[in-house]
């Protein structure tokens, strides 16, 4: 297949990068986007005003342009069923339907699909009852991981360091049937995002990266959506590698397969290599920011092609990983999480060919782009190794200063030995 449209919800700076990485493809002829961000226009994107959740404005739109298949960005809207309804009127559309989307949306559905398929992770309990979640608070010692089911945009895990601190968070929570908590031993030892392409009968596993959640340097500060990842991960050994596919990936896969949900698209695993082996935190149901940043651009297949298989539900070709190392580093609003403060002009011009800009969060008035609040927009740098990628990004931030802003100063420093 030559030629097809294709079109992508969301609107941040993981769906700009991959809009970037689909217009590369010598398969597509137009990436729409919807909503889109304006800055998507500049890279030859055609962006819809359609909101995620309009899908009746949505089948329209896959009709209007002959759009092949729809690529879901964002959580949100797999969990509110978008395949489901994309499904219901014949449109192709790649990422798993409301129900295999519970994996994300539900972590006593996750746990339970872990329990089920022995894939081994940290001791946990759900509590749907305040009082019995209080008098549970000590359960796992601390500190105590806090989460809240349901979606959190990457902010619903709380690190409880003493009793107080875990006591005066439960407090302030909504805690039923339709709301439980979940506590969780602590793991120790590296973080490392998996994302995994797979359909009804086959997978590939995408380059391994790794991110950094903490809001300030040395993991200091709340957790945030993301301040920045890398690819490739020089610390995790070939055996590290094998015995995370053999224990994690290849039970999950098996899982999914066995469960028969209907899912084409990406899954994320979150993984901790503690002292014990490989375990999992977390499961998406999505490519994740700032990851896809510093993945995508590692594959060296046409994406497009790879998507297109998953969509017709075709065997996935095995992915071609290039050895360039790529650090993302976040630029946010000051005051983000929290209060982060808007309208600042965003210009960022003489940039070099080693350096990629995913822009996010952010408006346009007379060819001029402004932040919106939240991660402003990713800078990406490419070089042979990541002591070069870090060096590269970090001259170009600090070249460019924007007023209100902050960025961390250590994403990469986990793997770069001096």
């Amino acid at each position: 297949m030559e030629n097809i449209n294709v079109m992508v919800i969301g609107s941040g700076g993981r769906e700009y990068a991959i809009c970037r990485k689909l217009k590369a493809s010598s398969m597509v002829n137009k990436v729409f986007c919807a909503p889109g961000n304006p800055a998507m226009n500049k890279i030859g994107v055609e962006v819809l005003d359609i909101e995620e959740n309009d899908y009746d404005k949505l089948i329209q739109a896959v009709e209007l342009h002959q759009i092949a298949w729809t690529f879901v960005g964002g959580e949100v809207e797999l969990a509110n069923g978008i395949v489901d309804v994309f499904q219901e009127h014949h449109c192709k559309i790649i990422g798993p339907d409301k129900e295999a989307a519970q994996l994300e949306s539900s972590k006593s559905f996750a746990l339970k699909f872990m329990r089920k398929n022995n894939i081994p992770t940290a001791q946990s309990k759900t509590f749907s009852n305040k009082e019995v979640a209080r008098k549970n608070i000590t359960e796992f010692g601390f500190p105590l991981v806090i989460k809240k089911d349901g979606l959190a945009g990457g902010k619903g895990v709380y690190i409880a360091p003493d009793q107080e601190a875990a006591l005066q968070f439960v407090d302030q929570q909504d805690v039923d049937a339709a709301h439980p908590l979940v506590y969780q031993e602590c793991l120790s030892g590296q973080e490392y995002s998996v994302f995994i392409l797979l359909d009804q009968n086959s997978y590939q596993v995408l380059p391994i990266s790794q991110d950094h959640k903490r809001a300030y340097d040395n993991d200091e500060g709340p957790n945030t959506g993301g301040m920045g990842a890398y690819s490739p991960v020089p610390q995790l050994t070939s055996q590290q590698y094998e015995q995370i596919m053999k224990d994690v990936v290849e039970p999950t896969v098996k899982g999914v397969h066995r469960e028969k949900f209907s899912y084409k698209g990406i899954l994320y695993v979150g993984i901790m290599m503690t002292a014990e082996g490989p375990k999992v935190i977390e499961y998406n149901v999505r490519l994740g920011d700032p990851e896809t940043q510093v993945v995508l651009p590692r594959i060296e297949n046409d994406f497009a092609k790879l998507l297109n298989q998953v969509a017709n539900n075709e065997k996935i070709d095995n992915i071609i990983i290039s050895y360039e190392s790529f650090i993302n580093v976040v630029l946010a609003a000051k005051g983000y999480p929290q209060n982060p403060v808007t309208n600042q002009k965003i210009d960022l011009t003489d940039i070099p060919e080693n350096i990629f800009i995913d822009y996010a969060n952010v408006s346009e008035k007379d060819g001029v782009l402004y932040n919106q609040g939240g991660r402003i927009l990713s800078v990406v740098g490419r070089a042979a190794s990541l002591k070069e990628a870090q060096k590269e990004v970090y001259s170009f931030l600090n070249e460019h200063p924007i007023s209100d802003t902050f960025y961390r100063k250590d994403i990469g420093n986990k793997a770069i030995c001096d």
